[in-house]
């Protein structure tokens, strides 16, 4: 095969790739970011749209809000699933590690919008939680756990916490077993082995967990907004509201903007060990 044979082979592999990049993502964020500098009602060009969003302090605390919970999310996530991903690669046995997974992955078989309803009726008043608990006299009136960051946190959690089980497991079963013996033939405890020998080697893969986690949480428009109603205006409803009440959509699209911005930095903050996984 001659080398401009290859080129064009390259190029007709990539090309599908590519165009779909530029029709669906390339072109429409060149079109919101042009909208996002033309004010609804404007005359013309300005960074108005961006400039109301440092100085309306409602616009920076639902940005605030959405990173606090997507920081409680995440870290949250990251200590449940590594143990979980833990006893799947080591201490369930080989041949029940299939069905554990298909176990652990079930979240994923359920609609996102049905997950979170049903966090809601657990969460009510009058749900499981409550009524359980008033039967054993533990309280004496229903906790109010559904519309609060805290039932918008668990709605997360459950469905986030298995999808860092899964990148966290795939670097743990990379590992190979030497690793482990060679620590305690040193005279490392098994405590020293994971501090020293276990955790360094997968946090790459905790640490794609956690990007997605970041990211997918930051922009998620239905678990707050049902389980966390509009007690506290995260950036996804903030965005929304622009478009459904004020039909304003170059506010909506300067606010876009600005959160995958944050979105970008988390990137950067994450891409060493990005890298490290890619590679």
């Amino acid at each position: 095969m001659t080398p401009g044979t290859a080129s064009r082979i390259g190029w007709a592999s990539v090309t599908p790739a590519l165009l779909w990049t530029l029709a669906f993502f390339a072109l429409p964020f060149l079109a919101m970011a042009i909208v996002s500098v033309y004010p609804k009602g404007g005359a013309g060009f300005s960074l108005a749209n961006y400039g109301q969003f440092f100085t309306n302090p409602s616009y920076w605390r639902a940005m605030t809000n959405s990173i606090e919970v997507t920081a409680i999310v995440t870290v949250i996530s990251v200590l449940l699933a590594y143990p979980f991903a833990w006893i799947l690669a080591f201490v369930v046995p080989r041949r029940w590690q299939r069905l554990a997974l298909m176990l652990a992955v079930l979240p994923f078989w359920t609609s996102y919008v049905v997950r979170s309803y049903a966090w809601l009726l657990v969460l009510a008043e009058k749900g499981v939680i409550n009524t359980s608990l008033l039967e054993l006299g533990a309280i004496t009136e229903p906790l109010q756990l559904a519309n609060t960051r805290t039932a918008t946190v668990i709605g997360f959690v459950h469905f986030f916490v298995m999808l860092l089980t899964l990148t966290i497991y795939a670097n743990l079963k990379q590992l190979s077993p030497n690793y482990r013996k060679a620590a305690a033939d040193l005279g490392a405890t098994p405590l020293q082995s994971f501090a020293h020998v276990i955790l360094p080697l997968t946090l790459p893969g905790i640490m794609v967990g956690a990007f997605l986690t970041f990211v997918l949480a930051i922009g998620d428009y239905i678990t707050p907004q049902i389980l966390g109603g509009n007690n506290e205006l995260l950036m996804p409803q903030l965005i929304m509201m622009q478009i459904g009440r004020r039909g304003d959509f170059s506010s909506a699209s300067a606010l876009s903007i600005i959160l995958m911005v944050v979105v970008t930095l988390a990137y950067f903050a994450c891409a060493r060990w990005l890298r490290i996984e890619r590679a």
